[in-house]
Protein backbone atom coordinates (compact mmCIF):
# COMPACT_ATOMS: atom_id res chain seq x y z
CA UNK A 1 0.00 0.00 0.00
CA UNK A 2 2.93 2.28 0.48
CA UNK A 3 4.39 1.86 -2.94
CA UNK A 4 0.88 2.70 -3.91
CA UNK A 5 0.38 5.81 -2.72
CA UNK A 6 3.86 6.53 -3.37
CA UNK A 7 3.32 6.32 -7.27
CA UNK A 8 0.49 7.95 -6.74
CA UNK A 9 2.34 11.00 -5.45
CA UNK A 10 5.03 10.90 -8.13
CA UNK A 11 2.14 11.10 -10.52
CA UNK A 12 0.65 14.04 -9.15
CA UNK A 13 3.87 16.23 -8.76
CA UNK A 14 3.78 15.45 -12.64
CA UNK A 15 0.70 15.92 -13.08
CA UNK A 16 0.09 18.98 -11.43
CA UNK A 17 2.15 22.08 -11.38
CA UNK A 18 1.56 25.60 -9.84
CA UNK A 19 0.75 28.56 -11.93
CA UNK A 20 1.64 31.99 -11.06
CA UNK A 21 1.43 30.68 -7.29
CA UNK A 22 -2.78 30.67 -7.56
CA UNK A 23 -4.09 27.60 -8.86
CA UNK A 24 -3.10 24.28 -10.39
CA UNK A 25 -2.95 23.47 -14.12
CA UNK A 26 -3.91 19.87 -15.12
CA UNK A 27 -2.79 17.79 -17.86
CA UNK A 28 -5.67 15.53 -18.80
CA UNK A 29 -3.80 14.29 -21.67
CA UNK A 30 -1.00 12.29 -19.49
CA UNK A 31 -3.32 11.73 -17.16
CA UNK A 32 -5.33 9.26 -19.59
CA UNK A 33 -2.22 7.95 -20.65
CA UNK A 34 -1.02 7.07 -17.38
CA UNK A 35 -4.29 5.56 -16.04
CA UNK A 36 -4.10 2.80 -19.47
CA UNK A 37 -0.06 2.52 -18.74
CA UNK A 38 -0.58 1.71 -15.25
CA UNK A 39 -3.45 -0.93 -16.29
CA UNK A 40 -1.12 -2.79 -18.41
CA UNK A 41 2.10 -2.65 -17.21
CA UNK A 42 1.88 -3.49 -13.69
CA UNK A 43 0.07 -6.63 -14.79
CA UNK A 44 2.88 -7.90 -17.21
CA UNK A 45 5.45 -7.41 -14.30
CA UNK A 46 3.91 -10.40 -12.75
CA UNK A 47 3.46 -12.38 -15.89
CA UNK A 48 0.10 -11.20 -16.78
CA UNK A 49 0.35 -9.75 -20.94
CA UNK A 50 -3.49 -9.72 -21.38
CA UNK A 51 -4.41 -6.22 -20.37
CA UNK A 52 -1.70 -4.69 -22.73
CA UNK A 53 -3.06 -7.51 -25.45
CA UNK A 54 -6.61 -6.26 -25.25
CA UNK A 55 -5.65 -2.07 -24.46
CA UNK A 56 -2.90 -1.83 -26.46
CA UNK A 57 -5.13 0.15 -29.68
CA UNK A 58 -6.16 2.23 -26.43
CA UNK A 59 -2.70 3.01 -25.31
CA UNK A 60 -1.85 4.19 -28.71
CA UNK A 61 -4.91 6.78 -28.79
CA UNK A 62 -3.76 7.91 -25.46
CA UNK A 63 -0.35 9.17 -26.86
CA UNK A 64 -1.25 10.03 -30.10
CA UNK A 65 -3.72 12.77 -27.66
CA UNK A 66 -0.61 13.75 -25.79
CA UNK A 67 1.50 14.40 -29.34
CA UNK A 68 -1.30 16.05 -31.14
CA UNK A 69 -2.76 18.41 -27.53
CA UNK A 70 -1.46 21.12 -26.03
CA UNK A 71 1.54 20.63 -23.56
CA UNK A 72 1.20 23.24 -20.30
CA UNK A 73 3.70 25.57 -21.08
CA UNK A 74 5.60 24.83 -17.86
CA UNK A 75 6.57 21.65 -19.43
CA UNK A 76 6.75 22.76 -22.99
CA UNK A 77 10.48 21.87 -23.83
CA UNK A 78 12.12 20.13 -26.54
CA UNK A 79 13.36 17.58 -24.81
CA UNK A 80 9.33 17.16 -23.23
CA UNK A 81 8.19 16.84 -26.91
CA UNK A 82 11.32 14.28 -27.94
CA UNK A 83 10.03 12.42 -25.19
CA UNK A 84 6.29 12.75 -26.18
CA UNK A 85 7.25 11.61 -29.89
CA UNK A 86 8.80 8.52 -28.49
CA UNK A 87 6.02 7.69 -26.12
CA UNK A 88 3.86 7.81 -29.03
CA UNK A 89 6.44 5.45 -31.54
CA UNK A 90 6.54 3.28 -28.39
CA UNK A 91 2.95 2.58 -28.13
CA UNK A 92 2.44 2.10 -31.74
CA UNK A 93 5.42 -0.85 -31.58
CA UNK A 94 3.67 -2.22 -28.34
CA UNK A 95 0.44 -2.36 -30.62
CA UNK A 96 2.57 -3.97 -34.00
CA UNK A 97 3.91 -6.45 -31.51
CA UNK A 98 0.52 -7.44 -30.32
CA UNK A 99 -1.12 -7.68 -33.40
CA UNK A 100 1.80 -9.92 -34.55
CA UNK A 101 1.33 -11.76 -31.71
CA UNK A 102 4.95 -11.63 -30.56
CA UNK A 103 5.98 -13.31 -27.62
CA UNK A 104 5.12 -12.61 -24.12
CA UNK A 105 8.71 -11.96 -23.45
CA UNK A 106 9.12 -9.67 -26.64
CA UNK A 107 5.95 -7.78 -25.85
CA UNK A 108 6.87 -7.66 -21.89
CA UNK A 109 10.77 -6.21 -22.69
CA UNK A 110 9.05 -3.22 -25.12
CA UNK A 111 6.06 -2.63 -22.60
CA UNK A 112 9.02 -2.11 -20.19
CA UNK A 113 10.86 -0.04 -22.15
CA UNK A 114 7.81 2.39 -23.51
CA UNK A 115 7.32 2.39 -19.46
CA UNK A 116 10.86 3.83 -18.78
CA UNK A 117 9.85 6.37 -21.59
CA UNK A 118 6.45 7.28 -19.67
CA UNK A 119 9.07 7.86 -16.31
CA UNK A 120 11.36 10.24 -18.27
CA UNK A 121 7.88 12.25 -19.01
CA UNK A 122 7.87 12.16 -15.09
CA UNK A 123 11.32 13.26 -14.60
CA UNK A 124 10.67 16.08 -17.07
CA UNK A 125 7.92 17.36 -15.34
CA UNK A 126 9.29 17.04 -11.88
CA UNK A 127 13.25 18.04 -12.68
CA UNK A 128 12.90 19.75 -15.63
CA UNK A 129 15.50 17.71 -17.02
CA UNK A 130 14.54 14.37 -18.04
CA UNK A 131 15.84 12.51 -15.08
CA UNK A 132 14.40 11.58 -11.82
CA UNK A 133 16.02 12.85 -8.64
CA UNK A 134 18.50 9.66 -8.04
CA UNK A 135 18.64 8.92 -11.66
CA UNK A 136 21.20 6.45 -13.06
CA UNK A 137 20.49 2.68 -14.53
CA UNK A 138 18.27 0.48 -11.83
CA UNK A 139 17.44 3.65 -10.28
CA UNK A 140 14.25 1.94 -9.17
CA UNK A 141 12.04 5.16 -10.16
CA UNK A 142 12.98 7.36 -7.24
CA UNK A 143 10.02 8.79 -5.14
CA UNK A 144 7.79 5.23 -5.65
CA UNK A 145 7.83 2.05 -6.65
CA UNK A 146 5.82 -0.40 -8.49
CA UNK A 147 5.89 -3.49 -6.22
CA UNK A 148 2.67 -4.30 -4.70
CA UNK A 149 0.89 -1.93 -6.94
CA UNK A 150 -3.08 -2.35 -6.30
CA UNK A 151 -5.11 -1.39 -9.09
CA UNK A 152 -8.53 -2.40 -7.03
CA UNK A 153 -11.25 0.00 -8.92
CA UNK A 154 -9.71 0.28 -12.30
CA UNK A 155 -12.57 -1.05 -15.01
CA UNK A 156 -10.77 -3.08 -17.79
Amino acid sequence: MKSFFSLLLATVLCLSARADGKGTIEWPAIKAFHTVMSQTFHPSEEGNLQPIRTRAGELVEKAQALTKGAVPAQYDTPQMRDAIKRLQTGSKEVQTLVTKKASDEELKTRLASLHDTFHEIVGLCRNGDGHEEGGGEGHGHEGHSHEGHNHEGHSH
